[in-house]
């Protein structure tokens, strides 16, 4: 009665608050063994502290946080709220809900008590609840949410429960008690009042990363006071989407809302965001992403070409370009492990598929591989018996290393097969019909990466294309050249050859006459032949360096510049062979010596080539590598 006519004159009677913050999932959601629920982040603001500011705000002065074993960490991450007396009970064991109320009770017994969970978006007007429940005269009363998607008016229970002082006699002095299967039971055998409430909307409750999600849902969905936390602005006029003054936008961005885009962020060019997303303090969402439905934490890092659909990333979590991650919690250090899981979960749901289409894929390439296979026959010929394309023969082992050492980045590309491939595909038997009819064995040659590069598309579509479109290129190596490109470069690489040969033994004291492709040294008449013009050097050095640009972490334009000096580098090499070859000629007589030397040079000219290469790497690193003096 007491309570009653407090009530009547306007004032709350006392009233103490109970928040349920224990992680109840059991290990399922990966965040929760990182970070209790009643610490993720509402719009920037841990769902424990909301909803203590939200009590504060409502006169209830009060608070119990039940944490089973967790209030160090509780108290770590909660800022003072001075206007609240605030108690951590740190139980051991669980006790239940019910079992909460007795120890947060502590002996009080003219205590009204207000039971919510921790990992609550939209908390409701406890006000309200309060006076309904001193109104109705009940002993408990169990809050419900409306149900929006079916015939039935009530839906699931909001976990919010109102109990009068006289609860604390139906719950057992110790041990686990819950309400709705040991309290209620035993309040309705000894004939007390039990009533519900009704709730106009969802109050959004969570505890593991799908119910999270939901939970920002219903938090747009209420009308969240986004603009009451923050001072945000309107992106491109749009009534859904607020972005921080600090954050940073590129204007190619696709924003759908609703969606938060808090103090520090960056969304890179063409960038899609689909609601409800909110993407918090400091995250980097690079080039090309598409982020839908998801909650990015602060400080994590989104890397190119990502599709994050329904997660939740932790703090500080890093998702490296061109992964599909979906319905999964991303957690800081474990940047590989959950795209793993992630694609042994699509491959359990769709195994059957998946065997038969490896199947087709054999089978067609065994019949593209048949079709191909007198082209392949006499490519193999050229291979053996022209020494400027022999190197052509490891080109594909290469290209097979470089895709092996790709092999867990390719994998996590989502396989959508393109009907382009298949006109592609029609274009390259259109360029190898042509070089058959017209005898060019350089297009027919060409057409065969060509069909590759349509397949690659067709069967597994334009984003493991673009994996590999590199090593596609990459296999034009292995092509000798059109022969009307390899006589139109041979004497003028000769000619080169030679006379660059003599100005190097003029350089170093030799008295060199070079006339046409001869160079008359001291009496000795060394011939610069075809096999000596360089173009041999030139492709097996092209192979080599463009293997190395394959595999190693540079930036494009340093690529280029490796690949682009591996031509100078090549005649460099050229000239030095043929200048020692020269000299060596001199001093040693006899077919068989000259025969072995002349081997032997140009076998060393490889490890000259390679440190070459590490020297340039060396220096493109010193040249955009900023030093620590000037940082």
């Amino acid at each position: 009665m007491i309570m009653l006519r407090k009530y009547y004159f306007g004032q709350m009677p006392d009233v103490k608050a109970i928040i349920l913050a224990g992680n109840l999932d059991f290990g399922r959601c990966p965040l929760v063994s990182r970070l209790s629920p009643a610490l993720w982040p509402i719009v920037g603001k841990p769902a424990l502290e909301r909803l203590l500011r939200h009590l504060s705000r409502q006169e209830i002065d009060k608070a119990v946080i039940c944490s089973c074993g967790n209030a160090l960490q509780l108290q770590k991450n909660i800022d003072g709220i001075d206007t609240m007396q605030l108690e951590f009970l740190n139980e051991p064991m669980p006790v239940g809900t019910a079992g909460c109320i007795r120890d947060a009770a502590n002996g009080n017994t003219n205590t009204v008590f207000l039971l919510l969970h921790a990992g609550i978006a939209s908390p409701p007007d406890v006000r309200t609840l309060l006076q309904k429940h001193l109104a109705s005269g009940s002993d408990l009363t169990v809050v419900f949410e409306s149900n929006f998607q079916s015939d039935r008016a009530i839906g699931a229970a909001a976990e919010i429960y109102i109990c009068s002082p006289q609860v604390i006699e139906y719950i057992p002095g110790q041990g686990y008690c819950d309400i709705k299967e040991g309290l209620i039971p035993v309040m309705l055998r000894a004939g007390r009042t039990i009533r519900s409430h009704l709730l106009p909307y969802p109050v959004g409750n969570f505890r593991n990363r799908a119910g999270y999600l939901a939970a920002i849902t219903t938090y747009f969905k209420n009308g969240g006071n986004v603009n009451g936390d923050f001072h945000y602005t309107k992106w491109n006029d749009s009534e859904d989407v607020w972005l921080a003054e600090s954050a940073k936008v590129d204007p190619s961005a696709r924003i759908c809302g609703p969606v938060i885009i808090m103090d520090g962020a960056t969304v890179s060019e063409k960038a899609v965001i689909l609601g409800p997303s909110v993407i918090e303090r400091n995250v980097c969402i690079d080039k090309n992403t598409l982020v839908e439905n998801s909650i990015l934490w602060e400080g994590s890092y989104i890397g190119q070409n990502c599709e994050i659909r329904d997660c939740v990333v932790d703090a500080g979590a890093i998702v490296s370009s061109d992964s599909v991650v979906e319905k999964a919690a991303v957690t800081s250090g474990r940047g590989c492990e959950f795209k793993l899981i992630a694609k042994k979960a699509m491959l359990a749901e769709k195994l059957p598929f998946n065997i038969f289409r490896g199947i087709g894929i054999c089978v067609l390439m065994g019949v593209f591989l048949w079709s191909y296979w007198p082209e392949l026959v006499e490519l193999r010929k050229i291979w053996l018996k022209s020494d400027e394309y022999s190197i052509g023969m490891l080109v594909p082992f290469l290209a097979l290393h470089v895709l092996w050492s790709r092999a867990r980045n390719i994998s996590e590309c989502r396989i959508r097969p393109s009907i382009w491939g298949l006109w592609f595909f029609v274009a390259a038997q259109a360029m190898r019909g042509f070089g058959l009819y017209y005898m060019y064995a350089s297009a027919d040659r060409l057409s065969f990466i060509v069909s590759i590069a349509s397949l690659t598309i067709l069967l597994f579509g334009w984003q493991v294309f673009r994996k590999t479109a590199d090593v596609l290129l990459f296999l034009c190596l292995m092509l000798p050249l059109p022969r009307y490109i390899h006589t139109a470069t041979m004497l003028p690489l000769q000619s080169a050859a030679a006379a660059s040969a003599a100005f190097c033994l003029e350089m170093i004291g030799y008295s060199a006459i070079n006339e046409a492709n001869i160079i008359t040294l001291n009496g000795t008449i060394v011939a610069v032949g075809e096999a000596c013009n360089g173009l041999r050097m030139a492709t097996a050095f092209l192979v080599i360096i463009g293997w190395i640009v394959l595999l190693v972490r540079r930036e494009w334009w340093e690529k280029l510049i490796l690949l682009l000096s591996s031509l100078p580098i090549a005649l460099l090499c050229n000239t030095l062979r043929l200048t020692v070859t020269a000299v060596v000629f001199t001093k040693l007589t006899g077919e068989k010596w000259e025969r072995v030397f002349h081997d032997f040079g140009g076998y060393a000219m490889i490890p000259l080539a390679l440190a070459m290469v590490v020297f340039e790497l060396w220096i493109l690193r010193k040249l955009t590598t900023v030093s620590g003096k000037a940082q």
